[in-house]
């Protein structure tokens, strides 16, 4: 049961991370020259300067993310005809469990999704 929960919470939360992560580190910077907004990424750089340093490493950061999100949704698809508790609360909990991995999941591969378009897609599209 322990091991269960942490596939249908500790691996939806922590791609959702890596996804956000991917996101501002490789993203935003590129939407923001992309919209010709250098002041606002110059102002966001230095509020958190920690995001050139990740940058850097961009594609390490996706293929991290990538792999999360892949054993996010094995762990979801291969979880989602397993019996859930016959109490009531219990099984409630496990249901709302389930909805709530399925959606972070997919809020996660469409920020990644944005996020790899924007850093390794976009200026090739936009810039040629």
């Amino acid at each position: 049961m322990s091991n269960n929960i942490y596939r249908q919470t500790i691996f939806p939360i922590l791609t959702l991370f890596t996804s956000v992560g991917t996101l501002l580190c490789c993203a935003l910077p590129a939407l923001l020259v992309t919209l010709g907004a250098g002041a606002a990424l110059a102002g966001f750089i230095s509020v958190a300067p920690w995001i050139t340093a990740i940058s850097k490493y961009k594609v390490v950061v996706f293929i991290v993310a990538g792999i999360l999100l892949t054993l996010s949704s094995y762990f979801l698809w291969i979880n989602r005809n397993a019996p859930c508790p016959i109490d009531e609360k219990q099984a409630k909990a496990c249901l709302f469990l389930r909805k709530f991995s399925l959606y972070t999941i997919i809020v996660s591969i469409i920020i990644y999704i944005v996020g790899f378009f924007f850093a390794f897609l976009a200026a090739d599209l936009f810039f040629g």
